[in-house]
């Protein structure tokens, strides 16, 4: 008797409706690194949730692209960019705010472009005051080709670094007489070695150098001068693996990017992202891309 009672309730409970399961959203995976003022880890630490993402240029309009893509729960993962090439190429599905196109990423990356190029993304030779007479011969915007011509010039950059197509096609053409690479990190900083007389120029972000100087006290007396090559900065991009979920993930961004264009806030999330002092020229030229992109279908390669 007992056990067809337990029968019997088994089998009324079966029968009862079962409450769905919420299906859970999918996983968006972003590639991380502290880079300041482009990118910045508050306190130090790097972001666990959208919400611990500072406002630079790129951490503040991932903020703001992240908004537009509510399907996925959003995870950052700090890597440097081999491991994370070596993920990729492994198979995994994650994206990247912080890679610039070239030929060779092409081979495992999607892109799509996400904002015009900005005055701080132009590159600039980074060297002492006391070294900026061998460079008054080229002008107040150097030709790195010309640069590069110079054996009285020493360059240092970091490895592994793109710094925009021409830029780099100059390097590559240059070969063994380019100047030398190192892995540059917090324990070997390019900026602490330029200050130390290493070398006689290096290449950089002008607002990575204020932001270096700001955090090292003082004694650094650098100077800026921009590269000519790079006036004509590449649009800022973000990239997904190239594999089938990657281009699910790339075709959910370049949406939200045209979401973003279209947003009858605009000018609100522009001051939010870039201040109240943006540029006249900047604003005027952001606001052109944003209207064409607002327009236009999917730009993705």
């Amino acid at each position: 008797m007992l056990g067809a009672a337990m029968l019997a309730g088994a089998v009324q409970a079966s029968a009862q409706p079962q409450p769905l399961l919420e299906a859970q959203p999918e996983v968006l995976t972003w590639l991380v690194r502290d880079v300041p003022p482009y990118f910045s880890y508050p306190g130090g630490k790097a972001p666990q949730r959208p919400e611990d993402l500072a406002n630079g240029e790129i951490d503040g309009y991932l903020r703001l692209l992240i908004k537009q893509l509510p399907q996925y729960r959003h995870e950052f993962i700090d890597a440097g960019f081999p491991r994370f090439e070596a993920m990729v190429r492994q198979g995994q599905a994650l994206c990247s705010p912080l890679h610039v196109v070239t030929p060779e990423r092409l081979e495992w990356l999607y892109f799509t472009h996400v904002h015009p190029p900005l005055l701080s993304r132009q590159v600039h030779f980074i060297l002492r005051r006391d070294n900026l007479p061998k460079f008054e011969s080229l002008g107040d915007a150097p030709a790195l080709a010309e640069v590069l011509q110079r054996n009285d010039l020493v360059g240092l950059l970091p490895r592994d670094r793109s710094f925009g197509a021409k830029i780099d096609l100059l390097l590559k053409e240059r070969g063994e007489q380019a100047p030398k690479t190192v892995v540059a990190g917090r324990s070997m900083h390019l900026l602490l070695m330029l200050s130390a007389g290493r070398m006689d120029y290096t290449l950089e972000y002008p607002a990575t150098v204020d932001e270096f100087v700001r955090n090292n006290g003082g004694g650094h007396d650098f100077v800026k001068l921009p590269v000519a090559e790079s006036r004509s900065a590449n649009l800022a991009t973000f990239a997904c693996s190239r594999n089938t979920q990657g281009r699910k993930m790339i075709e959910a961004i370049d949406l939200g990017v045209r979401k973003l264009a279209q947003d009858p806030r605009r000018n609100d999330w522009i001051r939010a992202w870039r201040g109240e002092q943006i540029d006249p020229q900047e604003r005027l030229r952001l606001k052109r891309y944003l209207d064409e992109r607002a327009r236009g279908g999917a730009q993705i390669e």
